[in-house]
C-alpha cells in the first residue's frame, strides 16, 4: 500500500479556492467554540454550524458522508472522533472536540478543534494538559511540513512531541490507533496518509502545492479504541478522556499556509519557526 500512494499538488489558484472553504471552516468553529455552554445540546451546537456554514456559500462536508446526519463531529469525554450530533446534553467541564467540513465551490476545509465547556475554569488540570499536548503536536506536524520530507516523516515528529508533552505533564498520553490524517481538494479524503506516529518507509515525498489535513487524535490513557452501536462514535476502550485537533494546511512556494486558521497560522508558525507564506 505504501509504494503506491501519491501525493497531488494543487496550483496557487486552486489553493486560493481551498482557502476560502477553509476560512468557512475556520471562522465556523471560532463561533462554536464562543457558543458551547452547559445545557444546550449537541445539536444545538450542529444546528450553529450549519446555518453558518451555509450562509457563507459552503455545504457541509460531513452530513450525508456514507450516512453520517450531523454537519458536525461533535465528541464528548471518552468520544474520541465522529461523535453524532443530536440530544445529549453538554455539562460543565466536559472536554468537548468538534471536528468541522465544508465545501465552498468543489473545494474542501477540514478542522477540529477541542474544548471544555465552562472554560479552562471548569476544567480538570489532566484535561487541560491533554488538549495541550494534542494542540503542540498538531504545530509540530505542521511545522514539519516542507518540499523533501517524506510524509509519513510526519509521524515521528508529532509522535517524538507527544512523548515529549507526556514525560512533562507525568502522563503517558495514547496516540489513537488506526486513525489518521488525509490528504485533501476537491475531496475530504485523499491521498496520501499522514500517520500520527513513526511508521516505515518514508512515503512519498512533499512538493509544493501539497495539501494535507493533519491531526492528532490523544487520550489521557489507551491507544484502543472501538465503535459504538450507531457504527460512527469512536470511544477509548479504557473510558478515559480524549481530545482531537485539525488543521487543512498548504505547502506554498515560499513556506506554509494554514487554510483552516483564521490567520492563516501566522502567529502559530511564528513560533515553531516555520515559514508563513500565504498566496497572493
Amino acid at each position: 500500500m505504501f509504494g503506491r500512494e501519491r501525493l497531488p499538488v494543487k496550483t496557487p489558484e486552486q489553493i486560493l479556492l481551498m482557502r476560502r472553504a477553509g476560512l468557512v471552516v475556520g471562522e465556523c468553529l471560532e463561533l462554536l467554540r464562543t457558543s458551547a455552554h452547559a445545557g444546550m445540546t449537541t445539536g444545538a451546537l450542529d444546528a450553529i454550524a450549519e446555518e453558518f456554514i451555509r450562509g457563507k456559500g459552503g455545504t457541509p462536508s460531513f452530513l450525508g458522508y456514507y450516512g453520517f446526519t450531523g454537519t458536525l463531529c461533535v465528541s464528548v469525554n471518552d468520544e474520541v472522533v465522529h461523535g453524532i450530533p443530536g440530544a445529549r446534553v453538554l455539562e460543565e467541564g466536559d472536554l468537548v472536540s468538534i471536528d468541522c467540513g465544508a465545501i465552498v465551490e468543489g473545494w474542501h476545509g477540514d478542522a477540529a478543534i477541542t474544548l471544555v465547556v465552562g472554560g479552562d475554569a471548569a476544567a480538570r488540570a489532566e484535561d487541560l494538559q491533554l488538549s495541550a499536548a494534542t494542540h503542540r503536536a498538531l504545530w509540530a506536524g505542521i511545522a514539519a511540513l516542507r518540499p523533501g520530507i517524506g510524509i509519513y516523516e510526519l509521524g515521528g515528529v508529532i509522535e517524538d512531541s507527544v512523548i515529549a508533552s507526556g514525560a512533562a505533564d507525568a502522563h503517558h498520553y495514547g496516540i489513537l490507533d488506526g486513525y489518521t490524517g488525509h490528504g485533501i481538494g476537491t475531496e475530504m479524503h485523499m491521498e496520501p496518509t499522514v500517520y500520527n506516529e513513526r511508521v516505515r518507509p518514508r512515503g512519498p515525498e512533499v512538493r509544493t502545492g501539497a495539501t494535507v489535513a493533519i491531526e492528532p487524535m490523544l487520550t489521557l490513557g489507551t491507544h484502543e479504541s472501538h465503535e459504538l452501536a450507531d457504527e460512527w462514535t469512536v470511544v477509548t476502550d479504557d473510558g478515559r478522556r480524549a481530545a482531537h485537533w485539525e488543521h487543512t494546511v498548504a505547502v506554498t512556494e515560499g513556506g506554509l499556509w494554514v487554510l483552516t486558521a483564521v490567520d492563516g497560522g501566522a502567529a502559530e508558525l511564528a513560533a515553531a519557526g516555520a515559514s508563513y507564506a500565504p498566496i497572493g
